[in-house]
């Protein structure tokens, strides 16, 4: 049995599917989860921002709009986002993780993390460093400079020739 593309279940959930809200929930909730545990560093926190994942898709899918991007890419921008908030509000209370950081998902990476694992070692440890606080910290580019110490024109231009690579690379 073959599986339907990403964007046709995305278009079912629109229509109000939930079986398709089930297969795109099998295919990405691993992907999900793995973005937030990276983010979060806890494993409560992650599962309970997957879920609100796929509360928002649900909710959403008609807004999906393929000229912006893959529905993997759809579904990690708006896992990022979760995730960031959770950690802007932990921060707000002044929070810790309840449990350590894992050192690595209990799931196999998909061949899609290992092309952009991949791509980022081709990267200079500055732009892959830069790239990382921003995207897993939700740093901005003004407190990503004040951490590494280097001016705020020299981390934008890291991330701008970072982003630029990947998007070579990963082409």
């Amino acid at each position: 049995m073959t599986q339907a593309p990403p964007e046709a279940l995305l278009q079912r959930v629109a229509a109000g599917d939930h079986a398709a809200l089930g297969d795109l929930y099998d295919r990405f909730a691993g992907l999900a989860y793995g973005l937030a545990l990276r983010i979060l560093r806890d494993a409560a926190e992650a599962e309970d921002a997957v879920q609100e994942v796929f509360v928002q898709v649900w909710r959403q899918a008609g807004r999906y709009d393929r000229a912006r991007g893959t529905p993997e890419a759809w579904v990690c921008t708006i896992t990022r986002t979760r995730a960031l908030d959770r950690v802007r509000r932990r921060a707000a209370r002044r929070e810790e993780p309840s449990t350590p950081p894992p050192v690595r998902p209990t799931r196999s990476p998909s061949d899609e993390a290992l092309t952009v694992r991949s791509a980022l070692r081709a990267l200079s440890e500055d732009q892959r460093q830069a790239l990382e606080l921003a995207y897993f910290e939700g740093l901005t580019q003004s407190e990503i400079a004040r951490r590494l110490g280097e001016p705020l024109g020299t981390v934008k231009s890291r991330i701008r020739a970072g982003m630029m690579r990947l998007r070579e690379v990963l082409a």
